[in-house]
């Protein structure tokens, strides 16, 4: 992975020759011409105050206070703006440009994306980023078959909200059928925790059930019995965290089983998945109607028998893919549609957004 990222920050200077004397303060200069560091703060009301009340020992209100929610973003960004793109006058951070998603950019060449943003959203914190580096390579060689036609790009994605977690690299060949329209063919390396991976399978009863109390006895949790009927059950540190079955199993068993999972999970390294991958990228721009469009297909992923393997969990192969579109349609100059998204089914796991809707402009 590291070879192939110091492979890319080169790529825009091997076009000079070995024979020509390269100026790499220059080319350097020239690779961040144009780029946009940005950094933001944003914040909000989160959802209102929630009353809960009791009447155990008479008349109790308990306030459930949700604190606001806010987001710290930071970035660095040198990616040509689509046709259908506004021009900002200051980015924030709380942009969601679609067509950052696509293999293809509008221009050839370098092309990165370095944006983090920690935030809170209803009292829960994520952590998102989304890293590339992408060339796109086109000498216009003026032939569709020409080998000098081709996409490197390395790419990490965390989206906490979604809860997903990869690095992607791919190497692809471009077979352009015009301006417009292009295919491209090549492969793309994964690396990622075992998705599919589920520590309580190995605690399952034969019927289907879970053995959670000898789980939770070998966490370290403890239960003592009255005698009569009844009994108290203790955490790890030795603290009463129940004192009836009903409070155990609809409280503290939940926790405890999220708990378990999430130490099994982070307990594993992360494996490493080849596959093939086919892709088209469509893109024509006027002032009256626009349509971008881009696909990944994964069909064929090669199986190193590996103890945590994804095939291991699915017994065999299957296929990932992602896709995007960006469409938009002025019918006058009062009048117009729009519709852009994207989504992305990767190991079983999905995660998408959209927006869709209508503009009518009064004059």
């Amino acid at each position: 992975m590291r070879k192939l990222l110091a492979l890319l920050l080169i790529i825009p200077f091997l076009s000079f020759g070995q024979t020509e004397k390269v100026d790499y303060k220059k080319e350097i200069k020239k690779v961040f011409k144009y780029a946009t560091f940005y950094g933001a703060v944003n914040g909000g009301n989160s959802i209102s105050d929630v009353d809960i009340y009791s009447i155990t020992n008479g008349l109790e209100t308990q306030t459930v206070v949700t604190p606001f929610d806010y987001s710290v973003t930071f970035g660095i960004r040198k990616i040509a703006r689509m046709g259908y793109e506004p021009k900002e006058a200051f980015k924030n951070g709380t942009e969601n440009s679609y067509s950052d998603a696509a293999t293809i950019g509008k221009v050839n060449g370098f092309e990165f994306l370095f944006e983090a943003d920690y935030k809170r959203q209803q009292g829960e914190n994520y952590l998102d980023q989304h890293h590339f580096l992408r060339y796109i390579a086109d000498d216009g060689c003026g032939n569709k078959y020409c080998w000098k036609h081709y996409i490197l790009k390395v790419e990490y994605l965390q989206d906490g909200f979604a809860d997903i977690e990869y690095f992607e690299a791919s190497e692809r060949y471009r077979y352009k059928v015009n301006n417009k329209f292009s295919f491209n063919i090549g492969a793309v390396q994964r690396l990622s925790e075992p998705y599919g991976y589920d520590p309580l399978e190995e605690w399952l009863l034969s019927n289907g059930n879970l053995h959670y109390t000898n789980l939770a006895l070998e966490e370290g949790y403890t239960v003592e019995f009255d005698g009569q009927g009844g009994a108290e059950y203790f955490n790890p540190s030795g603290s009463v965290v129940a004192e009836n079955t009903e409070v155990w199993e609809a409280v503290v068993m939940p926790t405890m089983l999220s708990d378990y999972t999430e130490k099994k999970r982070n307990e594993l390294t992360n494996t490493l998945q080849h596959s093939v991958v086919i892709g088209f990228d469509y893109y024509h721009y006027s002032k009256e109607y626009w349509l971008h469009s881009w696909g990944n297909l994964m069909p064929y992923h090669y199986d190193d028998a590996g103890e945590f393997s994804y095939h291991k969990y699915n017994n065999g192969q299957w296929i990932d893919y992602s896709g995007g579109l960006i469409f938009g349609y002025k019918f006058n100059k009062h009048l117009g549609v729009f519709l852009e998204g994207k989504y992305n089914k990767y190991w079983n796991r999905e995660w998408h957004d959209f927006s869709v809707g209508v503009n009518y402009v009064i004059f």
